[in-house]
């Protein structure tokens, strides 16, 4: 069976060819091909004695979104593969054809054309912007030139995976409680939609003065089945402008991402987490053996908040002219007297990677404990705001039938 892939001369799009044919025993053999072109598939089979009765371009299926966990769990196939002796282009076949996701199996096997063409392994990797940072790609080039790739990407997927796990716990911190008020207004929505009127028609045969808050309740009602298409258009709406300029407009960006250190609960949690991919950004960098001026590029932008981002440009500045990095880091001050220490630790020992390891560590289990404490004060706390805002109806709607009761 044929397995070997061609690429086309120039720029000319690879398809994947599904063939069917007989070897020089006659025998029937089937298989697949990466090619340019049907005829640049015949000419390849009848190379290796091949005689082809049928060649089809397979349909590629869509497939799912590539994710950060699909770069990760690539990074650690391509590593483990390497570090157990099977060669680059057979481990990019052994990863590719496996995948699950057919939108990363292809990314795979692109790669895996562009380096069979004799492009370097970072190269390829900086052809797809958007899925392999500057980050990464630094981090392989520096592996490449030193001859321990394998042990690059094992750190890479390390740092991947752990920058996974914490983003994944602040979504989780984040994504609870408002969840859960979302909820509680669909309901409140509901009752004042559909609840709320029934009882209306019931009170407007007593013929007597309703309570103050069940005349304010009414009132609001009423608000609500008049513009209800307005109030969750307007919402739903503003909901999703608002995360488009998040996403698109820089000066969002800045805002939120200070207003987000400044929060009164989830500020911390946030903070303590942008440091700790701070600090593992650096240190993988760091012990890659990439200078400390040029890893400070990468790591502004790992770290995701524009208050870090500035931060690490004016370290780097100073660093640039010969400023200690505690030094640096003290001036920026957005750093904790802790992380300081260990830094200056690290730069007066010569193991300054290992330290910013440590300090990465110290706060990715913050942030873990910090998430276990959210949960456990926010649960009481909605249960609260649910109480008051449920009950707070249902008593508003029953005080004229108490006040009935008490008259009869």
């Amino acid at each position: 069976m044929a397995t070997s892939q061609t690429k086309a001369a120039g720029a000319v799009k690879e398809s994947v060819y599904v063939w069917e044919g007989k070897d020089k025993s006659g025998k029937t053999v089937r298989g697949e091909l990466r090619a340019g072109g049907e005829a640049i598939v015949n000419v390849t089979l009848r190379r290796q004695g091949v005689m082809v009765t049928k060649v089809k371009k397979k349909v590629q299926r869509s497939g799912k979104k590539i994710t950060d966990k699909d770069i990760s769990m690539f990074t650690r196939q391509l590593a483990t593969m390497m570090k157990a002796g099977v060669p680059l282009l057979q481990s990019f076949d052994i990863v590719g054809k496996g995948h699950a996701n057919p939108s990363m199996a292809k990314l795979i096997m692109d790669l895996r054309s562009d380096i069979e063409t004799g492009t370097s392994l970072n190269n390829a990797f900086r052809k797809y912007p958007l899925y392999f940072d500057p980050l990464f790609c630094n981090l392989v080039g520096a592996g490449e030139q030193a001859g321990i790739l394998e042990d690059l990407l094992t750190r890479l997927a390390i740092y991947k995976e752990k920058t996974i796990a914490i983003k994944a716990k602040i979504k989780s911190a984040l994504m609870y409680p408002i969840s859960i008020l979302a909820i509680a207004f669909v309901v409140t929505a509901v009752i004042m939609i559909w609840v709320v009127p029934a009882f209306k028609s019931v009170f407007q045969s007593f013929g007597a003065n309703l309570p103050a808050p069940t005349l304010m309740v009414m009132a609001i009602s009423e608000f609500f089945v008049q513009w209800w298409w307005l109030i969750f258009g307007g919402i739903f709406g503003a909901v999703y402008f608002f995360f488009q300029a998040w996403q698109r407009s820089l000066k969002v960006q800045r805002f939120m991402d200070i207003t987000l250190l400044k929060a009164p609960i989830f500020g911390s949690v946030i903070r303590k987490a942008t440091i700790a991919r701070w600090t593992r950004t650096l240190a993988t960098m760091f012990a890659a053996g990439v200078p400390l001026v040029e890893a400070l590029d990468s790591v502004g932008g790992a770290a995701g908040n524009a208050v870090y981002l500035d931060a690490t440009r004016k370290i780097q500045n100073e660093v640039s002219t010969g400023t200690s990095l505690t030094s640096a880091m003290q001036n920026a001050n957005v750093f904790p007297n802790m992380v300081t220490q260990m830094v200056q630790i690290g730069e007066e020992s010569g193991s300054l990677d290992a330290m910013l390891g440590k300090v990465a560590d110290f706060y990715e289990e913050e942030v873990d404990e910090a998430v276990g404490a959210l949960s456990s004060l926010m649960e009481p706390l909605i249960m609260v705001i649910l109480g008051v805002l449920i009950g707070g109806l249902v008593i508003a709607m029953y005080l004229p039938i108490f006040k009935l009761g008490s008259v009869v």
